[in-house]
C-alpha cells in the first residue's frame, strides 16, 4: 500500500508538469521558463500554492491573488496521471520498463488535452516518443498481450510501421478527415506496444468516437460535418490496450 501510494503522489507531481506543457506547447512557449503562474493575473505561483491537489482545494478553486477560478481541469489532470501511475505498477510491477510505461501514459494525457483544445497533435511529443518506443521500449517495454514478456524490436518495428501505415490509408481515404498528427501518434502507440495494441487501439478509438459523435449529435445537435478530436479516444484505446489487451485478446479467441 506504501507503494501505491508513493506512486500516487509521483503521478500527481509529474501531472503538475504535464499541466505545465498541455498550456504552453500549442502556445509555442518555454516549459521551463518562466515558472508556473496565474493565467489571468500573471502572478507567480509560490511552491506552496503548487500542491498538487492539495493546493486546489486549499485555495478553493480559486488564486490567492485575483480571485479568478483555476480551472478544475487541473487536479483532474494530476489526478489522472497519479492513478495511470498506480494502474500501471499494479498491472506490470516495478522494474527497468517503469520509466517508460510512466512516460507513455503521461505523454498520452498530455496529447488527450491538447487536441481537445486546439485539435492537434504536437510532433515534439509523437516524434521522439516513436524513437524512443522503438529503441528503449523494444528492450524494456511489456509486451500488453504476453504478460512477462518484453515487446522486443521486430514487434515494435511492425507496430511502428502499422500504426503510420494504418493511419496514412485511412488519412488519404477520408480526404483530410484524418490528420499528420493523428498518423503519427498511432506511429508511436505501435512503436510502444506493438501491431496488436495499434489493431485493438483502432477498434476501440473508432467505436469510442463513434458513440460519442453519434451522442453529441442527438442530444447537442451536433452536425455530420462537426469536428471532433480523435486523438483523445485512440489515447484511451492506447491505454485500454494497455491493461487490459490480454484479457480482451483471451475472451475474443474463447468466443
Amino acid at each position: 500500500m506504501i507503494v501505491q501510494v508513493l506512486v500516487f503522489l509521483l503521478g500527481t507531481i509529474i501531472g503538475s508538469f504535464l499541466n505545465v506543457c498541455i498550456y504552453r506547447l500549442p502556445r509555442g512557449l518555454s516549459i521551463v521558463s518562466p515558472s508556473s503562474r496565474c493565467p489571468s493575473c500573471n502572478t507567480p505561483i509560490r511552491p506552496y500554492d503548487n500542491i498538487p491537489i492539495m493546493s486546489f482545494l486549499l485555495l478553493g478553486g480559486k488564486c490567492r491573488y485575483c480571485k479568478s477560478r483555476i480551472s478544475i481541469r487541473y487536479p483532474l489532470v494530476e489526478a489522472l496521471n497519479g492513478i495511470m501511475y498506480v494502474l500501471s505498477v499494479w498491472r506490470f510491477g516495478l522494474g527497468p520498463h517503469t520509466p517508460l510505461v510512466f512516460a507513455y501514459c503521461s505523454a498520452l494525457v498530455v496529447i488527450t488535452f491538447i487536441d481537445l483544445d486546439f485539435q492537434i497533435i504536437p510532433d515534439i511529443i509523437t516524434i521522439p516518443g516513436i524513437a524512443v518506443g522503438l529503441i528503449a521500449g523494444s528492450l524494456f517495454f511489456p509486451d500488453p498481450f504476453d504478460r512477462g514478456f518484453v515487446l522486443g524490436f521486430k514487434d515494435a518495428a511492425i507496430g511502428l510501421a502499422s500504426g503510420g501505415m494504418l493511419f496514412l490509408v485511412i488519412a488519404v481515404l477520408s480526404r483530410g478527415g484524418m490528420g499528420g498528427g493523428d498518423i503519427k501518434m498511432m506511429a508511436m502507440i505501435g512503436a510502444f506496444s506493438g501491431w496488436k495494441s495499434v489493431l485493438l487501439t483502432t477498434f476501440a478509438g473508432s467505436l469510442l468516437g463513434s458513440v460519442i459523435g453519434i451522442s453529441l449529435m442527438v442530444f447537442k445537435g451536433k452536425g455530420r460535418k462537426t469536428k471532433i478530436p480523435f486523438g483523445p479516444f485512440l489515447a484511451l484505446g492506447a491505454i485500454i490496450s494497455l491493461f487490459y489487451g490480454q484479457e480482451i485478446a483471451a475472451f475474443y479467441l474463447s468466443r
